[in-house]
């Protein structure tokens, strides 16, 4: 009887993928600042715009704040699948770009989420072909929605970090 063998590009692919698995530490601490960052970054901008109510502000600060806890575990690992074995440069962009595109996308889909929430009580009953419609055009119309309103908030805090954090990620990749 013949062992199985797996082909070595199945092997590559996995021990890559090994590798670019942040520790738990790093992933738990990252998450942890990430999260109070992007929530500071809302709540700076929301509190300088004089914006609605305390309640409202508190809502929208821990929304971005959860969606930069699940964010940065995400982002980091993606970072670490494309930069690995690469120059500093490519690992700052890998970092940027992934991190970037995490915490907007994780935070946008909580907004969503919500969103989606809110506006469920006049739905067509779930699981019919109207609540399907509904349920995409309205995940759809939030996702604009904090697209052209809710990225302002990252700006500046939240730019900064985004930024250090690739030099961070960047160093640590040499």
């Amino acid at each position: 009887m013949t062992p199985l063998v797996q082909p070595a590009g199945r092997n590559r692919a996995l021990s890559r993928i090994r590798r670019a698995v942040p520790t738990p530490r790093t992933a738990l601490f990252g998450a942890l600042l990430w999260a109070a960052t992007m929530g500071a970054s809302a709540l700076v901008n929301l509190l300088l715009d004089d914006w609605e109510t305390p309640e409202k502000i508190r809502t929208v600060s821990l929304l971005y704040a959860c969606g930069g806890a699940l964010a940065f575990p995400l982002g980091l690992f993606a970072a670490r699948l494309v930069s690995l074995g690469r120059r500093w440069e490519v690992a700052f962009a890998a970092a940027f770009v992934c991190l970037l595109g995490a915490t907007i996308g994780l935070t946008g889909g909580l907004f969503a989420l919500q969103y989606r929430s809110y506006y469920a009580e006049w739905h067509a009953p779930a699981f019919t072909h109207t609540w399907a419609l509904q349920f995409v055009f309205t995940m759809l119309i939030a996702l604009y929605q904090f697209v052209v309103l809710g990225i302002r908030l990252y700006f500046p805090v939240g730019f900064v970090a985004l930024f250090a954090v690739s030099v961070w990620f960047a160093r640590q990749q040499r």
